[in-house]
């Protein structure tokens, strides 16, 4: 069984002080940083490119995550790549060539993870099973943050819990939206390992005790 990872979202932290959110998200316990790309094509919204993945680099030894919610990601795989991302993760329904997209980013020697918005059935990531290391499944609909967790989504877990065992396959499951005190145990419980905390964690009055809170809360709900 994999650990429990807690990965705050960058979206939900105060722009004005990356710096501090990076110390502040170390010395809270998180286990990597979670960055949603948004391009206001694919999501209604707009965030961050790689310029600001690589300017928080250098003020944390958490790895970067970055989600790409953009459309054709793969002519931006070498920019967020040589910004220090640790994964890079991208949409199923983005990606024409979907394995393709996520035989570059291995290649170019970090970690490949694909994303399904909460329609989106499983049966997309079929013949990538063995080829990612992240599947993240989204439990919202993308494009802002401090969205309510959409029940539906811990029924998807197990069934990619499920897929994942009788495939075979070693990618981790993360959940992303609306992740708090009260969902994490449910998501957990379903199968995921890593949980994207936003608002929850960089919104928190004590982000130190909402990370280890919940992280205890998902452990619990897994004994």
């Amino acid at each position: 069984m994999k650990p429990i990872e807690i990965h705050p979202s960058l979206l939900a932290a105060d722009f004005s002080d990356l710096r501090g959110a990076m110390k502040m998200a170390e010395a809270a316990g998180a286990d990597a940083i979670h960055c949603d790309v948004m391009d206001g094509h694919y999501v209604p919204n707009i965030s961050f490119g790689a310029p600001i993945i690589k300017a928080i680099k250098k003020h944390t030894g958490l790895p970067l995550r970055t989600h790409l919610m953009i459309e054709h990601p793969e002519l931006y795989v070498d920019d967020f790549v040589n910004a220090g991302s640790y994964e890079v993760t991208v949409h199923a329904e983005a990606c024409i060539h979907l394995n393709r997209v996520v035989n570059l980013i291995k290649s170019k020697g970090v970690q490949a993870g694909v994303s399904l918005n909460p329609s989106t059935p499983l049966c997309m990531i079929k013949h990538v099973l063995k080829d990612i290391d992240v599947l993240l499944l989204m439990s919202v609909n993308p494009g802002f943050g401090g969205q309510s967790f959409i029940p539906e989504t811990v029924a998807k877990i197990r069934e990619a819990a499920e897929m994942r065992a009788a495939a075979g396959a070693d990618f981790s499951i993360a959940v992303d939206g609306g992740v708090d005190l009260k969902t994490a145990p449910l998501v957990a419980e379903a199968g995921a390992e890593q949980l994207i905390v936003g608002t929850a964690s960089f919104g928190a009055p004590d982000m130190t005790e909402a990370v280890k809170n919940i992280r205890a809360a998902a452990e619990d709900a897994r004994k």
